[in-house]
């Protein structure tokens, strides 16, 4: 079921590690964000996107793991979008994200996984401001909705996950609160933050998002082991 948490903004969360399906009304149409994830799931995304009787006119994908590269052909042979780092990724290891989406979501679309292409100069269809960092994966990207105080994080700010840094990179030390800087100052103009996974953050609840993953991170820099009760996951 599609929640509007902000005008013109939607989310639907997956049963699977909390994702969250977001669609966003741009001028010309919907652009659904990180649609997931399994094949059912996705039909009743399609059931309530059809509910609202605006056009998908483009997917937008935050970064290029493969629960993130998701589609249906129930929205429309429509662009799907994603940064130019973002989108060379996923062309490069599309058997993998379409392996992994084979093995995790079941009666998942295969032949439409990972099929993104370089968000054009101009931004395309998609509204607000586009964020782009290498926290957590390289080319991932938030987009910041000032008009609706919205920011999408991607996978970053959950409160379910605790920040997961890419092992296979070396920096994410400092690109990480690199990039929490960039985020935290593009969430002083909003009151809603939607991440990846997990609950939507309102109000207060934003800043103490930001406050709980530098504390992770700090600790991590100490050598300690973070107190963190939220989930873990290697991709």
């Amino acid at each position: 079921m599609l929640n509007e948490v902000a005008d013109g903004v939607w989310v639907r969360q997956s049963e699977w590690v909390w994702s969250n399906s977001i669609v966003v009304r741009g001028d010309a149409g919907l652009i659904l964000v990180d649609p997931g994830i399994t094949g059912a799931e996705l039909g009743e995304l399609a059931d309530d996107v059809a509910g609202l009787g605006i056009p998908v006119v483009a997917g937008f994908a935050t970064h290029p793991h493969f629960d993130h590269l998701l589609w249906h052909p129930r929205f429309g042979d429509v662009p799907r979008y994603a940064t130019a780092a973002c989108a060379a990724i996923a062309t490069e290891a599309r058997e993998r994200a379409q392996a992994m989406a084979k093995e995790t979501a079941p009666d998942i679309p295969l032949d439409v996984v990972a099929r993104v292409t370089p968000l054009p100069g101009d931004g395309g269809p998609l509204p607000g401001e586009l964020i782009e960092h290498d926290a957590h994966a390289l080319g991932h990207a938030a987009l910041l909705l000032a008009d609706r105080g919205v920011l999408l994080v991607g996978d970053m700010l959950s409160d379910v996950l605790i920040p997961l840094l890419d092992p296979r990179r070396d920096g994410q030390e400092d690109a990480y609160p690199a990039a929490l800087d960039r985020l935290e100052e593009a969430a002083r103009q909003v009151d809603v933050l939607i991440p990846g996974h997990g609950a939507v953050a309102r109000g207060p609840e934003v800043a103490a998002r930001f406050a709980t993953d530098r504390a992770y991170l700090e600790a991590l820099r100490r050598g300690e082991e973070p107190e963190d009760g939220r989930w873990g996951k290697r991709r």
